[in-house]
């Protein structure tokens, strides 16, 4: 049985580990990725921030998966004038196919709507089919692509 929670902050120490291995994965699909030790997010500051949905996924009293909800401005020149952005999508790997992202990502888009927000927006890296593929599934579509070049590659 999966069940779906939000965070507290004795789950941190977990969370931060998943954060690690979600940086670790990534890497794999940029080189532009600091060597150094860094975080993505502020995680603990995200739990305690009222406007801020951390869920967590838990089977058998252990934490399995995570996922982040936040509101924030759009550009300037789109509507709506805020949305709900989606991140720290992560899954155990001994747990991925197994529809959890999807409860997830359930959550956090009826937690958004909840509170009166229909837009929502996440990052994905463009050589990660996999999570291209799960996001299009649910009904994410692209928007805009980001291109980069470094002439020191």
């Amino acid at each position: 049985m999966i069940k779906l929670r939000e965070a507290k902050l004795s789950d941190l120490p977990t969370l931060l580990d998943f954060e690690k291995s979600l940086i670790k994965y990534e890497r794999t699909f940029t080189p532009n990725l600091k060597k150094t030790n860094f975080n993505y997010y502020d995680l603990k500051s995200y739990i305690q921030d009222p406007n801020i949905s951390v869920v967590v996924a838990e089977k058998n009293g252990s934490l399995i998966a995570s996922g982040y909800a936040l509101v924030r401005s759009n550009k300037i020149y789109k509507n709506p004038s805020h949305i709900v952005f989606l991140g720290f999508m992560y899954v155990v790997p001994e747990c991925r196919g197994l529809g959890i992202n999807k409860k997830i990502l359930d959550y956090l888009i009826k937690w958004g709507q909840k509170k009166g927000y229909s837009e929502f927006q996440l990052d994905v890296y463009a050589p990660n089919k996999s999570a291209i593929k799960a996001y299009k599934k649910i009904g994410f579509n692209f928007e805009t692509i980001t291109m980069r070049l470094n002439i020191e590659e």
